[in-house]
């Protein structure tokens, strides 16, 4: 199975104050770390931007595509890059782009647990995670139907087609404290996420 990579940044960073793919983290944007870890596992990569945003400088084979319509929410994206990818690849991990504690060793696992499945999302706490999925391309088409819908929350995503949940307990032995689902909407959490980066 060929596995690229999309990554969504068309969100408003409302509460974070300033648009999230241009943090610094480091001595690279937050943008370029995420296609950074993420890129060192799986390709094509897909970034997927709202209509007139602005990016980071990013390399040249990176794919960039704009969502059709502004502020209808990541469902939009995921459907975007998964199209972007028919063709270029059997499947994609779908990832945020405000999660600079992202492990390669998560991907590689979720990317691992798809199996004969058309979606794979990791559950903590009750909570599935969209953005830290791996969908077959296949599913643009379903995701298209959902917003043709007005039906716009990933989640529906995992009642139509066949779904692997995978629990905390299956990935504890690559990212422990789940860090790769950390994503950042606050200035305090990119704070703390600084905090923990210089740690490592």
């Amino acid at each position: 199975m060929h596995t690229a990579g999309v990554i969504l940044c068309g969100g408003l960073s409302s509460r974070m104050g300033r648009p999230k793919a241009w943090l610094p983290v480091g001595d690279e944007t937050m943008l370029a770390r995420v296609v950074r870890l993420l890129g060192g596992v799986v390709s094509p990569l897909v970034v997927v931007a709202a209509p007139g945003q602005e990016l980071p400088p990013l390399a040249s084979e990176i794919i960039v595509v704009r969502d059709p319509v502004k502020d209808r929410g990541p469902l939009v994206g995921i459907a975007a890059g998964l199209a972007a990818l028919v063709g270029r690849a059997d499947a994609a991990f779908v990832s945020a782009c405000d999660v600079p504690l992202l492990r390669p060793a998560f991907v590689r696992r979720m990317i691992e647990s798809l199996g004969d499945h058309v979606a794979c999302v990791p559950e903590v706490g009750g909570y599935r995670h969209p953005l830290a999925a791996v969908y077959r391309v296949e599913v643009a088409v379903v995701a298209a139907e959902l917003l043709a819908a007005d039906r716009l929350r990933p989640m529906f995503l995992f009642d139509r087609v066949s779904t692997r949940v995978v629990r905390a307990e299956d990935f504890a032995d690559v990212d422990l404290d789940g860090e790769s689902l950390r994503n950042l909407n606050t200035p305090e959490e990119y704070e703390q996420a600084l905090a923990l980066l210089a740690r490592h």
